[in-house]
């Protein structure tokens, strides 16, 4: 089962009470104050996860607690910190509070960690009361409460090519044939139920072996941008990938004019956000052994001014040139990302 949104209830652990206590040993009657502080309550932390790849187990385990700290005893003992929980995330993962509305952290990266709700500070023992002329206090401070909230986690898939298409336009196969992931593949519509990751491999003896994540993502409909269909649970695991690639059904299966098919694609990334229009994007038209394509394709070259690559998933050809054109665009965007993130900084 894959889930990709879900609202999760954390507390994060109660600090521990501070102790009153009184140092009384043989030949010490009259002893100072010796009690302990308690211990801080654990935090709640997100930590990217390179082996986590959805939040099913935030869907039916929504509540997470960690642990309070232990009270302060006599003769100066402090209580033990709470233990810290820790909620593995996959990369990719937004947490929003619910209350406000409003993102307040983003894993993106393996290992990265975020404390999400912090845990209260043990209370004082009432060692720290004693004063020149109050020299057997009585009193102690309560631990604090550990922070609350409630979060809706959001996964935005992070991979380098986002496959966009409507249903059946060949989206899974492609996917088999490139990759190692294996989605279902049938010819209705909506085969595909949630993003799938696979993994292009590109073995390089010279260079070293090289690899692009490649998203095979649900088939869009018209208002889609409006939640329509899969709507956005769709739209949102494009937007961090470095290239699109539009896959079109260039036979004109079930009478679709493969044209407007694209056109269509076009104004509802638009409408969702005219930012995805500006990433780098390659049409394969798809289905090129079947006779009626090649006809089909000289149409779509004169409306549409775009870069066009034929490929075949049923026969393979064409798959080994578009692996190549996506390995050299993905390089070329993620280089000048990350000269752009040099001069920022």
């Amino acid at each position: 089962m894959f889930v990709d949104e879900c609202v999760i209830k954390i507390s994060a652990g109660d600090g521990g009470r501070g102790c009153v206590s009184f140092r009384r040993e043989k030949y010490e009657p009259w002893g100072g104050p010796n009690g302990g502080d308690g211990g801080n309550g654990g935090d709640v932390v997100l930590l990217g996860d390179v082996n986590t790849n959805n939040l099913v187990d935030y869907k039916f385990q929504p509540h997470w607690h960690a642990e309070r700290g232990e009270h302060g005893q006599g003769k100066d003992c402090h209580g033990r910190v709470g233990k810290s929980i820790i909620l593995k995330m996959p990369l990719g993962t937004v947490a929003i509070d619910e209350a406000s509305g409003l993102p307040v952290a983003e894993i993106v990266e393996e290992g990265q960690r975020v404390v999400l709700r912090k845990g209260g500070n043990g209370g004082w023992g009432n060692t720290h009361f004693k004063t020149s002329t109050n020299r057997a206090p009585k009193r102690a401070n309560e631990g604090q409460e550990g922070e609350k909230g409630a979060y809706r986690l959001v996964l935005k898939s992070i991979a380098d090519v986002g496959l966009v298409g409507f249903p059946n336009a060949g989206k899974s196969s492609l996917t088999n044939s490139i990759t190692k992931a294996r989605p279902k593949m049938a010819a209705y519509p909506f085969t595909t139920l949630h993003p799938q990751i696979g993994v292009i491999d590109f073995p390089d003896v010279r260079r070293g072996d090289r690899h692009l994540l490649l998203a095979d993502i649900p088939g869009l409909i018209e208002g889609a941008n409006e939640d329509r269909g899969l709507g956005h649970r769709f739209l949102r695991h494009i937007e961090r990938c470095a290239v699109l690639v539009f896959i079109i059904d260039m036979a004109g299966t079930d009478a679709r004019d493969p044209r407007d098919d694209y056109k269509h694609l076009l104004n509802e990334l638009k409408l969702y956000d005219p930012a995805l229009l500006d990433k780098p994007r390659i049409v394969a038209a798809n289905k090129m052994d079947v006779a009626e394509s090649a006809a089909w394709l000289a149409k779509f070259k004169r409306r549409h001014k775009v870069d066009v690559l034929e490929i075949s998933c049923r026969t393979g050809d064409g798959l080994e040139k578009l692996k190549k054109e996506l390995l050299k665009r993905v390089t070329a965007f993620r280089a000048r990302e990350k000269k752009s993130l040099q001069a920022a900084g």
